[in-house]
């Protein structure tokens, strides 16, 4: 059965419009608690349940409004709810293991503006749900939308309803954890770093740790007032941190995304350095160290050409997942390795933690940093990258340029002009309604060509007027998806 709901990071939309309604996100809650009751009956007799969600946000302001409605869904259905308040998305990995829960909730639309919102679910070992479980919490949601029964009739008996609390250490315990995983002993003495939370939901976690292991912190992007998060700030806006590196003659700058679940840092001279980079960092410190595992590292179809050929020098594969640092954990847990990430700064150890952890990432690259003695930019250039270029194409409605004869013409003529050495990936986005076209090679006139032919051959379909057809089965669907 076809995802309706759930992307390549769980649940996001725009606040207040379907399927991020506090409506639906009750449903959401009470749906996967039951999908969750089934599964554990199924698979896993050995562990002791303890009917405990725990529930985080970034902060925007509908936040509020998603914390509460999820609360209410769960408390219905007889599982016990702990608020974390505003906190990091692997904060929530962290403590749905630590507090022994049965399932973790981030409420966070990660990198996107304000206006959006969404909803990452985490399993009792901490790691993001895999495909099924969320089919199953789609199933039970599809049930109640058509009327036939479903989680309705799952509800607790009126005696039996959750308590919900609030953690009110919640911060301090991820800062404790994030502080026992940097080398005992080592301090962050006599670097300068500038750190940008994106007015997002480490803003106060972030500064704090790096202060605690002794930094010169410099901080931006610290004053959330519930609309400015990402805005101008961040790791998808680094204008504002590069200056104040530079401005403050920094070391280094580190820039955490709404949720900081990845990281871009920025070495001495005011140059972004992106998560190919740092991958390429930290799989080489860990083979000189004896540390890594699997002879490789996971990355995704997105993750430069100049990576892959970097690695090959030292003797290290790199094994390409689908885009989503979900899908770059379970290829790293079927392959056995240790170390995987991606080029937007998505960054998994799984010596460490469960999901990307941009400020833990950071952390590693600062103590590399201190023991070499040498600048960001020298320690962060591990290879030169090939020209790639990525153009994102926005559409509205059920349209599907991809499946247009046309499309595919350009995209089979855009891969020949590139040859053997260079690549094209046409690939609808798994979070926003985009198109996103990328390209890369040895020759950036080449790709670039190759890139606009694409593009314009996908846009040229999109200005086309619909067929009658088209539009009789676009209102078909958005009346389904309207249900509620």
């Amino acid at each position: 059965m076809t995802r309706r709901y759930f992307g390549t990071d769980g649940i996001r939309g725009r606040a207040n419009e379907f399927p991020m309604t506090a409506e639906m996100t009750m449903k959401v809650a009470m749906a996967a608690s039951v999908a969750l009751k089934k599964h554990q009956d199924i698979s896993d007799h050995n562990r002791s349940h303890q009917n405990r969600v725990v529930i985080g946000k970034d902060t925007r302001l509908s936040g509020y409004m998603f914390e509460q409605a999820m609360a209410a869904g769960f408390l219905a259905m007889g599982m016990d709810v702990v608020l974390l308040g505003p906190i990091p998305t692997p904060a929530v990995a962290v403590l749905t293991q630590s507090l022994r829960a049965d399932l973790g909730v981030m409420i966070s639309a990660s990198h996107n503006p304000f206006e959006d919102n969404g909803i990452k679910l985490f399993g009792a070992d901490g790691f993001k749900l895999h495909d099924r479980l969320e089919q199953d919490i789609e199933d039970e949601i599809n049930k109640d939308l058509d009327q036939r029964g479903g989680y309705f009739q799952n509800l607790c008996q009126s005696q039996e309803p959750g308590r919900a609390s609030r953690l009110e250490d919640a911060s301090g315990r991820y800062v404790e954890f994030i502080k026992s995983l940097f080398p005992r002993g080592q301090t962050l003495r006599g670097l300068k770093v500038v750190i940008d939370c994106a007015h997002g939901a480490a803003y106060k976690v972030a500064p704090q740790v790096l202060w605690e292991l002794e930094a010169d912190v410099v901080t931006i992007g610290h004053k959330p007032n519930g609309t400015n998060i990402n805005d101008g700030f961040g790791a998808t806006s680094t204008d504002q941190i590069s200056s104040m590196v530079l401005a403050h003659n920094a070391d280094i700058g580190i820039a955490l995304d709404g949720d900081a679940d990845r990281v871009i840092l920025i070495d001495e001279k005011g140059q972004v350095v992106d998560g190919d980079q740092i991958l390429a960092l930290l799989a080489k410190n860990a083979q000189s160290n004896g540390t890594l595992i699997g002879q490789g590292i996971v990355s995704t179809v997105m993750s430069n050409l100049g990576l892959e050929r970097y690695l090959e020098t030292i003797d290290l594969t790199l094994y390409r997942a689908k885009v989503g640092d979900r899908y770059v954990v379970e290829l790293m847990r079927e392959k056995a390795i240790n170390i995987g990430g991606e080029q937007s700064g998505h960054i998994i150890m799984t010596d460490y933690g469960t999901t990307g952890d941009g400020l833990l990432a950071a952390l590693q690259v600062l103590g590399i940093l201190q023991q070499s003695n040498d600048k960001a930019s020298s320690v962060l250039t591990m290879f030169e990258k090939c020209p790639q270029i990525l153009e994102n194409i926005a559409f509205e409605g059920h349209a599907q340029p991809l499946e247009n004869q046309d499309v595919k013409v350009a995209i089979s003529k855009a891969q020949d002009m590139l040859g053997n050495n260079g690549r094209i990936l046409v690939r609808p986005s798994g979070t926003q309604s985009l198109i996103r076209v990328m390209g890369e090679g040895d020759d950036a006139q080449q790709v670039q060509k190759a890139v606009t032919l694409i593009c314009d051959s996908i846009q040229s379909f999109l200005d086309k007027p619909q067929s009658l057809s088209d539009k009789s089965q676009h209102s078909s669907q958005e009346k389904k998806d309207q249900l509620s």
